[in-house]
Parts: C-alpha cells; structure tokens; sequence
C-alpha cells in the first residue's frame, strides 16, 4: 500500500502541468497572444503610464528646466493654475470646441457610413477614399489649410472661390472675428470623418439583414427603420465613437498651435489647454515642468469627468435589450 505523501508527491508534477496549460491556452493560443501584445503593452507603459506618472510627481514640485523633483511646493502648482485666467479661458475653449466638433463629427460619419454600406459598385474604392485623410498627418494638414486654403490672402483658394461670387476677401485666421474656427472645423473634419466612418460601417455589418427584412415586410420606412433598427443597433459602437471623439477634442493641439500659432500671440477664444500648457512648462523661457505636470493632471482628471458623464448618457456598458 503506497503512502499518501508519495501520492501527492506523483500528483504534484501533472497539477504544474495541467497549470501551465491552462497559461499556454488551446494550441498556445494565450502565448501567442501575450507574444503578439507584449511591443504593445510595453510602449503603452513606457510612453503614456510613465510620463503621466511623473507629471503627477512633478505638479508637487517646482521643476524648472528639469525632470528631476527640486522643491517640494504641495498644492502650489494647482493653486496657481485654477486662478489663472489664461488657463480658465483654456478650459472653456476645449470645452465648446469638444461640445460642437464631436457630434458634428458623428453625424458627418454616420451619414459616410449609412451612404456607403448601400454602395454596391466601387465600394471598396469609396471606402478607400475617405478613410485615406486619417493617415495624413495632422501638422502637414494644418501647413497645408494654413498656407493654402485659408491663408486669408487674394490668392488663396477658399478666398479665389470668394472672389468669383463678389464677395470681399476675408482674413482667415487673424485679424477680426471668429473665422478661424471655419479652419479649424473643416480640417479637423476632414482628418476624422472617413476614420471613424470604418467604425461605424463596422458596427453597422454587425446587425443581421433579417431584421431589415422583418421590418420591410411590416411595411416600416426608411426613417422608421433608421430610427427604430439601425440607431440601437449601432448603440454599443456610437458610445465608443463618442467616447474617441471626447478624448481627441480634448487632446487638441496640432491645429491650433501650427495654423494659429503667429508673432506668438492668438486669435481670442483660440488657446486650448494643451498649447497654453506647452507655452509653460516648453516653450516658456523658465520650462515650468512643475505647473506642466499639474496641467496635465488636471486635464486628465476633466477628460475621465466628462467620458464618465457621456457613458451615463450614452449607456455604454449596459446591457441591451
């Protein structure tokens, strides 16, 4: 009769080896997936947990001109950020550019998305066309709208079509009134659109044909089924566009600083938190790492309040019914 502990012993090896099994996943499926979302995961730790980390450090700090912690100030950095008016009048300039560029943005790709998903010849092309503008870079598009399209001079194309319709030439992005925002909303547009119509063209493939087909023979209309069938369907997808569109409007910076960026100065209601910032803690002559560190905290914590509160309305992550 063979001794218990002996048994446990014989057991212990097949239990690591049922354990490290489980680990690998069916035919290595779980290796490979952590082989393939290693580069990944660590770049994401490396370039966006860690910086923000110690941005978090240094807004306790007065760091000037260096990454490295000097004095310890506490809440100084917060303080001096909250009252400032610049950095206020900052937050209420994202504010409204993200209240009015995220829904444009949506429904400008929903309508892509709803136009081409009927397309039945060179849909792969139209697709292709529109999708194209995201792999452009943002400061290149900037250089281009600035120099080219809205460069506010006689022979500047938007200001060339002006001409021919008798109209007067208009001043771009300087000088009086709010022209500039038609800059900047039609590049941003124009960057955003066809990407995330993919998305949604992706959300729409996912609703079976049989309810189109079960509320055409109820006799439902066009808008009755976009209303009823499409919209909910598309819910889970709309929440996550809305949630990337939030997040890039907030993140605006490119645009702003390379076509308005001029003698150093802004047009009003035209400095975003993230080019004010960057005027601080880089472009200033002390390099306030400090108060850069703080910005960014704040910024942060106002991007998780509002996605929070878009989820509440949205309801992304409740079940569908």
């Amino acid at each position: 009769m063979s001794h218990p502990l002996a048994a446990s012993q014989k057991t212990h090896p097949q239990r690591e080896r049922t354990l490290v099994a489980r680990l690998r996943g069916r035919q290595g499926r779980n290796l490979w997936f952590g082989l393939f979302i290693a580069p990944f995961l660590i770049g994401l730790i490396v370039f966006v947990y860690v910086p923000i980390g110690w941005s978090a450090v240094l807004s306790f700090f007065d760091a000037r001109a260096t990454l490295h912690p000097t004095t310890f100030v506490g809440w100084r950095n917060y303080q001096y950020l909250l009252t400032d008016p610049l950095f206020r009048d900052s937050l209420l300039v994202f504010t409204v550019f993200a209240l009015f560029i995220v829904p444009l943005t949506y429904l400008c790709s929903l309508a892509l998305a709803l136009a081409l998903d009927n397309v039945t010849w060179f849909r792969a092309f139209f697709r292709s066309a529109f999708f194209l503008p995201a792999a452009c870079s943002y400061v290149v598009a900037a250089m281009v709208w600035r120099l080219s399209f809205f460069n506010g001079a006689r022979f500047g194309f938007v200001n060339s079509i002006l001409h021919r319709f008798g109209a007067d030439q208009i001043n771009w992005l300087g000088g009086q009134g709010y022209w500039y925002w038609i800059a900047l909303v039609s590049l941003r547009l124009w960057l955003q659109v066809g990407y995330y119509m993919i998305l949604l063209i992706a959300g729409l493939n996912r609703i079976s044909p049989s309810t189109y087909e079960a509320a055409a023979l109820d006799g439902a209309g066009r808008w009755q089924t976009l209303r009823h069938i499409t919209l909910p369907q598309l819910r889970a997808t709309s929440a996550a566009v809305l949630m990337l569109l939030l997040i890039g409007a907030f993140q605006a910076f490119d645009e702003f600083y390379n076509m308005l960026a001029t003698a150093g100065t802004y047009p009003p209601y035209a400095r975003p938190p993230l080019v004010h910032l960057y005027s601080i803690s880089v472009g200033g002559a002390q390099q306030d790492l400090g108060l850069g560190g703080a910005g960014t905290v704040i910024l942060t914590a106002v991007i998780v309040v509002f996605g929070v509160l878009q989820n509440r309305l949205t309801g992304m992550g409740r079940r569908m019914s």
